[in-house]
């Protein structure tokens, strides 16, 4: 399947309904509400629960499949190194998609994972595994007091 890359959630601001013919009339209002659904569906949710997963709106094409896989959208709030359960059923899974997040040392923000420059033992690392969200600290990094992760996956369903 190709998408047109000029395929985008574009609404036109103004629509000409006829007057006179209600045939004509219901096809046109028709036609409006598919292309206000198209697009608002076509738009990416800015919805970012920490208590259950959500549709983000957008659509993967995965080589080789016919249909777009929608993903799922989670934040977890962290207060520190350590494990925290992610919840997610990997049989209803077909890979990340995004893995991210900030947090806080009390007075500056960082990316997570956080790279430093200066001092490899400065980092802060993030990886999943099929029950946790592991977070690290490397020996000379700043504390993490508070933050969040943010996990988009593929959902098979």
């Amino acid at each position: 399947m190709t998408i047109s890359p000029l395929k985008v959630p574009y609404l036109r601001a103004q629509r000409n309904f006829p007057n006179e013919d209600l045939k004509t009339l219901s096809v046109e209002m028709d036609r409006s509400y598919i292309d206000i659904a198209d697009k608002v569906n076509t738009r990416t949710i800015g919805i970012f629960p920490a208590n259950f997963s959500v549709v983000t709106g957008e659509k993967w094409y995965i080589e080789g499949s016919t249909q777009s896989q929608q993903t799922l959208r989670q934040i977890y709030p962290i207060d520190g190194e350590g494990p925290y359960p992610h919840g997610i059923d990997f049989a209803e899974f077909g890979g990340f998609t995004r893995i991210y997040g900030t947090f806080t040392d009390g007075t500056y923000w960082y990316p997570l994972p956080f790279v430093s420059v200066v001092n490899v033992t400065n980092q802060v690392n993030i990886y999943i595994d099929s029950t946790y969200i592991q977070v690290t600290e490397g020996a000379g990094s700043p504390t993490i007091t508070s933050g969040f992760v943010i996990l988009e996956w593929l959902a098979l369903f």
